[in-house]
């Protein structure tokens, strides 16, 4: 998703497109798709900010009005994994190396798994910007791909040395256009595979286990979908899950029952073509509106989890911005500084 400035600076499944697209956006249908998930099913939220807000001086409260720790009231809500983001040198002290592992650590010791985002930049990555670290402005197609390496391998090495697993890591932030631009722009797809698989191999020198994720903006375009990801693997590039976003406010009609449908067709067709878990990385709906956004979740959830072991998760960004301070519209907290019933649609 293109980040606001407030920031300063988105034959087992033959028939799987038709059966996922006629689901119904009720919560009726969402019991029978959870009974029926894999254990591994994560519930997520990226909560990136936290530490910045914390640091500005802002309390989350619970339903009481009693200042509480994100991480509970989050967790209370059903989440089960959160998502954090790495930039590579940013100007403030947010989501470097340092400021993850502090969050990762809360996390931890939470019992919630954990997603790293590397974005390759020194600030916000996405379709619309694709900017190198100034520390690698200078750096040629084998510099930046070495980089790239030592920078993701570096980063989780410090994690795992401060006793922290890591269950997915996402190898570059809504790649749709490519990365570390304008080298890796998809002119050049296999300059693109390139540096996503250095990052790739870096992930399994450190965690082996790990699902690297291949992330693109806008779910519910089922063409782009398919023909990025048929680029991507033409041209050798190496993943074991895909990666989506999918906010309704930006989609063509903007109206989700008609938008989540297409959705499930990208999902299904993904994962028919590709045999690869999908993994809905940012989701994200109108704060002021928490209970269209909970139906909206709610169906979501149900259409992800309808792929069955091929469905491997739901993660609402950024649900704790609190709208005084940040202006994002689109997170899950109200001008109490109270997560919204939204969130309830992570129950389970």
């Amino acid at each position: 998703m293109r980040r606001g400035p407030w920031l300063h600076r988105r034959t087992l499944f033959g028939g799987a497109a038709l059966a996922l697209a006629a689901l119904p956006p009720l919560a009726g249908g969402v019991a029978r798709a959870q009974q029926a998930a894999a254990p591994a099913f994560a519930y997520g939220a990226d909560i990136s900010s936290v530490t910045e807000q914390e640091a500005a001086g802002l309390a989350f409260r619970n339903s009481r009005n009693k200042p509480t720790d994100l991480y509970d009231l989050v967790q209370a809500k059903g989440i089960n994994a959160v998502r954090l983001r790495v930039w590579v040198n940013p100007e403030k002290p947010w989501s470097d190396r340092r400021d993850v592992i502090i969050k990762a650590k809360r996390a931890r010791d939470h019992g919630m798994r954990i997603m790293i985002d590397f974005h390759y930049s020194d600030n916000w990555a996405d379709p619309g910007k694709q900017f190198k670290p100034a520390a690698w402005n200078t750096l040629d197609v084998a510099g930046l791909t070495q980089a790239v390496a030592d920078h993701t391998r570096g980063t989780l090495a410090a994690l795992k040395a401060n006793g922290i697993d890591v269950t997915w890591v996402q190898v570059g932030n809504e790649i749709t256009n490519g990365l570390l631009w304008p080298d890796g722009k998809t002119d050049r797809f296999d300059t693109i595979a390139r540096f996503t698989n250095a990052g790739y191999e870096a992930v399994k020198a450190v965690y082996p286990k790990a699902q690297v994720i291949l992330h693109i903006d806008n779910g519910w375009d089922t063409a782009k979908a398919l023909w990025w990801f048929d680029a991507f693997t033409k041209n050798q590039g190496k993943l074991d899950a895909i990666g989506l976003s999918y906010y309704p406010e930006f989609t063509p009609s903007k109206k989700w029952r008609e938008e989540s449908p297409k959705v499930s067709a990208t999902m299904a067709a993904l994962v028919a073509r590709f045999a690869k878990p999908v993994l809905m990385v940012e989701v994200g709906y109108r704060f002021d509106e928490p209970r269209e956004a909970r139906a909206m979740l709610r169906d979501i959830i149900a259409r992800n989890q309808a792929l069955g072991s091929m469905g491997g998760g739901v993660f609402y960004w950024e649900p704790g911005t609190i709208p005084s301070w940040s202006g994002y519209r689109l997170g899950a907290t109200d001008t109490r500084d109270q997560l919204t019933t939204a969130m309830d649609a992570f129950r389970h």
